[in-house]
């Protein structure tokens, strides 16, 4: 058994939630420990007594195993912040989501994304915002992340899905669990064409509360968060504010002075958003090297015989930098930070850039080398 297995295991004990495991590890406690754990210790790193009391006895190696198979054999996959391959932008962040459920292509996980929320119950220009920019991002290689809620979220999936796009919702619930109901069709869709996620593991009850919390994830998996459309107190704001903590873009789109719905974007506009009408104020602001450009690369390259033809690119300024410093050899993502002195999401998008070009790989520990 491997310290993800043993992490996973954690997250299902009952009373067990991402504050107790950060307390586990910034204590020092080694996760093979626990399985050696009293009551005593248990209740020293957070967990009540009635609780402690059913850790102390439930905690072993075989429990974990047992439940590890039950999910393998649901055919849900799962994620750990051990991971080599954990998303990296989550990463990143403050409070990391420590284990990931998911069903669908995990590799959307490492796409290219932007975050799309807003109010549950959209008006007419809310709906075709919505609908349009989700197309056109798209069209420009972005996989759309959103919480599958109704109104904005489920329009955004549905757009995504419709044109061909990649979509990836986060879920305030269990991963096993649909919810709304009404969105059970979409659920059954996403898990097919694209990604459904959630730090909430199959059997855990539904509770008002972890929907703030699966915020902070859409916005921590994402390059920037686009609020459509969103009235002074709605939910999505919350997302937004993550992706402020995050360090990530916040956009919003402008909408009629007099709707109380634009009332929570245009505040956000006040405070320094982005203000977005198009796809490509979003992709101007990233300055990025879209898929969809990768693969009209890809394409001219076979046609002219030369399948690989990603290797013979020129490189941009920022991506020639990056190589001239890997030249000296491997080099973490801080120590590219130093070195460049850019902003995380620049950094980020120049090494995928480089990675889908297959002229960097990236390697355990946020480290990253020439091919």
């Amino acid at each position: 058994m491997d310290e993800r297995q043993v992490l996973f295991g954690l997250t299902m004990l009952q009373g067990v939630g991402r504050r107790t495991v950060s307390r586990i590890f910034s204590n020092g406690i080694r996760l093979y420990d626990l399985f050696d754990f009293g009551e005593r210790e248990w209740t020293g790193i957070g967990l009540g007594v009635e609780l402690a009391r059913q850790a102390s006895a439930l905690f072993t190696k075989d429990w974990v195993s047992q439940q590890w198979l039950k999910v393998q054999q649901a055919g849900i996959g799962v994620i750990t912040y051990l991971d080599d391959d954990y998303p990296i932008l989550m990463k990143e962040t403050s409070d990391p989501a420590w284990v990931l459920y998911f069903l669908g292509d995990r590799s959307l996980l490492d796409s290219i994304s932007v975050a799309m929320v807003g109010t549950r119950v959209p008006t007419a220009y809310g709906r075709k915002m919505a609908e349009m920019l989700a197309e056109e991002l798209c069209a420009n290689g972005y996989t759309i992340v959103s919480g599958m809620a109704r109104g904005i979220d489920s329009l955004c999936h549905e757009a995504a899905l419709r044109c061909g796009g990649n979509t990836l919702a986060v879920l305030g619930t269990a991963i096993d669990v649909a919810y709304p109901p009404e969105n059970t069709s979409l659920y059954k869709e996403i898990i097919r064409k694209g990604l459904v996620i959630s730090e909430y593991p199959p059997g855990t009850k539904s509770n008002p509360g972890l929907f703030p919390q699966r915020n902070r994830i859409i916005a921590g998996l994402t390059r920037g968060t686009l609020v459509v459309e969103a009235d002074i107190r709605s939910g999505s704001l919350i997302t937004a504010d993550f992706a402020l903590e995050a360090g990530r873009d916040v956009f919003a789109v402008p909408g009629p002075v007099t709707s109380p719905k634009s009332r929570g974007t245009l505040n956000l506009i006040k405070q320094g958003a982005k203000l977005v009408t198009e796809a490509s104020d979003i992709i101007e602001e990233h300055g990025m090297w879209s898929a969809a450009v990768v693969g009209l690369v890809q394409t001219a390259a076979a046609a002219a015989g030369n399948p690989g033809g990603l290797l013979q690119q020129t490189y941009s300024s920022d991506e020639e930098q990056i190589i001239e410093l890997l030249e000296q050899g491997t080099l973490t993502v801080d120590e590219l930070l130093t070195m460049t002195g850019w902003h995380f999401g620049l950094l980020h998008s120049v090494l995928l850039s480089l990675i889908i070009k297959k002229r960097v790989a990236q390697l355990a520990g946020l480290k990253y080398e020439l091919i």
